[in-house]
């Protein structure tokens, strides 16, 4: 009687597509472009926006294979996972990937939010299972594919000190006592009468425990502030804006603010150019968002990874539910340069066709390949399981024989999901200029 088949290692990957109103519409969403190719039966109906591409074993909307379930077919052949794995994340024992890696299109801005960290995620969810739908916490990192426009953390207090100082729309929604606890917090006056002072403040460090209770006093005046208050004072603001009234330390972020209120009317949401970093990365950069850290990304096309959870809690820019209270409860309050949130990739292996983005958590890092036409680059075995995704070309995936199964080949063009199996080395030969991002987890 003969034996099975071995089972082979790389495989394409049915992932889904979500429609979020702050998706791009139709065919201009980089999400559903790829769907087209690697979603079964998915059509673009251009009258539609469409958000995220799914790649991955949440149960929100898990990855597909073989008429199946992906998680299922991982827990078959453990392998695939590799024992080291296996052994760090005991749900991987059943074929769940503890990372979600998606592709987002971003047409209007997402909500004010942030992620909960491992033990306020399991209070969310034993107290609001309804809303909190996990109990796993949330860091992520962003690798733009386009320019992508985003809100990082709070602004460094000098900065965000002299906009309280010099907005007047803000001034009937902040108590003067709270701008003067924050001016005596750092070190400066609570006046703005020499904008150098601000401008020459040191921005780093972490803020001390005086300077954070500040800030949190001061964001929850704001993200509590009447509707009423909120609404008069945007419309104020934009007004102000259009008649070409905007001072200094404004003209950064004016275009900003108009957009957000068109697309957020009269949303507090709008005035968080005012504490908020915005941060604009070029095609190849990315940033890591670790657990109680504000952000909100506004436009753009980005990969984006994940440990596997879908928690969110929201505060503006949004028709969703607001849990203001426990976002200004859990924040961080590590207000400082938008640069502390960038992550530098470095060479995979010492080769230049790969980068490796490595950030400082467990669950996921990305490896990121761009090839010339006829060009080769080999990944080197990883202790664990992958997914990749094509976003440009076409190219084969090459693999030697081992214990999982003699040695293949595998075509992927742009749009393409894969899963790679743990412990082999992969070749990739472009057989078009080629470009793919590779998620993966080693323990």
């Amino acid at each position: 009687m003969s034996s099975a088949p071995a089972p082979v290692p790389v495989f394409k990957v049915a992932p889904g597509i979500q429609s979020y109103d702050w998706g791009k519409r139709g065919s201009a969403s980089l999400a559903a472009q790829l769907a087209a190719e690697s979603v079964p039966d998915f059509e673009v109906d251009e009258d539609k926006t469409y958000a995220e591409l799914w790649m991955g074993t949440h149960p929100t909307l898990p990855s597909r294979v073989l008429g199946g379930l992906l998680a299922d077919h991982l827990a078959r052949h453990p392998a695939f996972i590799g024992d080291a794995v296996a052994a760090k994340f005991p749900d991987a024992r059943h074929g769940h990937l503890p990372f979600l890696f998606k592709v987002l299109s971003i047409g209007t801005a997402l909500s004010i939010q942030a992620h909960p960290d491992k033990p306020l995620a399991r209070q969310l969810y034993d107290d609001h299972p309804h809303i909190y739908k996990d109990p796993n916490h949330k860091p992520e990192m962003a690798i733009a594919l386009t320019p992508f426009l985003a809100f990082l953390n709070f602004l460094p207090l000098p900065t965000l000190l002299q906009h309280l100082l010099t907005v007047p729309e803000l001034g009937p929604l902040i108590p003067s006592a709270l701008v003067r606890a924050l001016a005596d917090a750092v070190s400066l006056p609570a006046d703005a009468s020499d904008p150098a002072v601000f401008a020459n403040a040191p921005a780093g460090g972490e803020p001390s425990d005086a300077q954070k209770a500040a800030l949190k006093d001061i964001f929850e005046a704001l993200m509590t502030a009447p509707e009423d208050k909120v609404a008069t004072a945007i419309a104020t603001l934009v007004e102000r804006y259009k008649a070409g009234d905007v001072k200094d330390n404004e003209k950064a972020n004016k275009d900003l603010a108009v957009m957000l209120h068109e697309q957020y009317p009269h949303d507090v949401g709008v005035l968080c150019v005012f504490f908020l970093n915005v941060v604009e990365l070029k095609r190849g950069e990315a940033a890591f968002l670790g657990a109680n850290v504000p952000h909100a990304y506004i436009k753009g096309d980005i990969i984006e990874c994940m440990a596997t959870s879908d928690n969110v809690v929201r505060a503006g820019l949004t028709p969703k539910l607001r849990d203001v209270d426990t976002l200004v409860s859990m924040l961080t309050y590590a207000a400082g340069p938008a640069s502390a949130q960038l992550l530098r990739p470095a060479y995979f292996d010492k080769t230049e066709s790969t980068l490796l983005y490595d950030p400082p958590i467990d669950e996921f890092s990305v490896l990121g390949t761009q090839l010339a036409r006829g060009s080769v680059t080999t990944h080197r075995p990883i202790d664990g399981p992958s997914i990749a995704v094509v976003t440009g070309g076409e190219a084969v995936v090459e693999w030697d024989g081992g214990e999982l199964a003699g040695g293949g080949e595998l075509i992927v063009v742009r749009g393409d999901v894969v899963f790679l199996a743990a412990g082999k080395e992969y070749k990739w030969e472009a057989r078009k200029e080629f470009e793919a991002y590779r998620a993966f987890v080693e323990a």
